[in-house]
């Protein structure tokens, strides 16, 4: 079959007789200074080069397609070709562009579900798992002494139930769009390049809320979600992204923490709103933490009731996530609420827990410069105590090192592999 190029053409000329204007972004949910610098409302093209990976600071689409890989290539070469594959796709369907074929290849052929589509602010940001530098005893790539300290292995936590099916990777790509439809085309044509080098190990779908301009979104509890982030380029530089302390692949880079985490939410809607809010610790209609009056006013720790008990509760959710809390630890927190349809329950189960239950909740997605001191030190004592823990279980996800930006001419992950 001939290849159509129709395709380029539709979705140029689209761009031009719409002005390049898209949608509003996600209003409020702040991801940092850009995302307080550029408003609501955006254009419809996301830059792909720059000293940093799009996607991690770019004000939040509405939709989101994570996708994990695993790696069946024995030869380097082979998975630097299918990066550079992968980066010439990123870099022409983000401007919304037809996707070049690869030099030498007659395919694949673009699947066409976006034609006449804008890019609805496609951001592909690219991440690297464990096995991409040692897998099963194997340095396959010659790759492992260039694994940075702060790439650990996540440890278990308390309450954990990881799906193996659902957990880990070699390599992974998020795709966020105003468009579910242009999200999913990427990936999957992500995948096409990457035939008998990579092949799909999980992939997670998420969502915003069209909010209100300037508006936080609510996640499925009904709670606002991403109040708190660091919001200025010095708590970025210190917090979020890699700098002279780690590997030159790695500056400008970041380690994402991906947690998939089912809510009983059928659990979350028989409890009072005042046992949710105490659960939170954030009142739910406005978002402002108990004891306060606006979203954005900083929780009191110390705080006492008439009764001299904490009108933050001992073990709510932001008292223990709290930078006070955790050494002065702090994450850039990107979450997605997802929907799976529904589940049947085990008729083991009491019966108050037969039948059908909502497979939905939360696709957590958080930033930071090093694991350590980032989730894994603020999660080890969530994990333990956090009230919201009864409503909560994570059943899989993965950490990933996103490298630095991506330069014209550069495919991602270039420093790693010829450094």
């Amino acid at each position: 079959m001939s290849r159509d190029n129709t395709g380029s053409s539709s979705r140029r000329g689209f761009l031009k007789s719409a002005g390049a204007v898209a949608a509003v972004a996600g209003g409020g949910f702040a991801q940092g200074a850009e995302a307080r610098t550029q408003g609501s409302v955006a254009t419809s093209i996301e830059p792909f080069y720059g000293a940093r990976q799009s996607g991690i600071l770019t004000p939040a689409q509405h939709h989101s397609y994570f996708a994990a890989f695993d790696l069946d290539a024995n030869a380097r070469n082979d998975v630097i070709a299918m990066l550079s594959s992968w980066t010439a796709a990123a870099a022409a369907l983000t401007q919304g562009e037809e996707a070049p074929t690869p030099s030498g290849s007659n395919g694949p052929e673009d699947s066409t579900e976006t034609l006449g589509l804008s890019p609805a602010r496609l951001t592909l940001t690219f991440g690297f798992g464990a096995g991409l530098f040692m897998k099963d005893g194997r340095d396959r790539y010659g790759l492992a002494a260039a694994r940075p300290d702060a790439f650990i292995d996540l440890p278990h936590f308390q309450g954990d139930q990881l799906i193996e099916r659902r957990t880990g990777g070699d390599l992974s790509v998020q795709a966020c769009a105003d468009d579910p439809q242009v999200a999913f085309h990427a990936i999957r044509h992500f995948a096409e390049l990457g035939y008998g080098t990579a092949r799909l190990r999980w992939t997670q779908t998420g969502f915003l809320p069209h909010a209100k301009p300037g508006e936080t979104p609510r996640n499925l509890m009904g709670f606002k979600d991403g109040t708190s982030n660091p919001d200025d380029e010095a708590a970025l530089a210190k917090f979020v992204f890699v700098s002279s302390d780690g590997p030159a692949w790695m500056r400008g880079g970041s380690y994402v923490v991906a947690r998939r985490i089912l809510i009983g939410l059928e659990h979350w809607d028989r409890m009072n709103v005042d046992l949710q809010e105490q659960t939170i610790g954030r009142h739910r209609a406005n978002g402002a933490p108990l004891g306060k009056t606006g979203e954005f006013d900083a929780p009191d720790l110390a705080a006492l009731d008439k009764d001299g008990a904490p009108v933050l509760p001992a073990h709510a959710h932001i008292r223990l996530a709290a930078a006070e809390n955790n050494g002065g630890a702090r994450i850039l927190r990107r979450p997605y609420s997802y929907n799976d349809g529904a589940s049947y329950t085990a008729e083991r189960w009491p019966p108050w827990r037969q039948g059908v239950q909502y497979d939905a909740g939360l696709f957590f997605v958080c930033y930071q410069r090093d694991p350590r001191q980032g989730f894994v030190k603020i999660f080890s004592k969530l994990a333990q105590f956090d009230l919201l823990n009864r409503f909560s279980t994570h059943t899989g996800g993965g950490l990933f090192a996103c490298p630095g930006g991506i330069a014209p001419g550069e495919y991602v992950g270039e420093s790693l592999f010829e450094g």
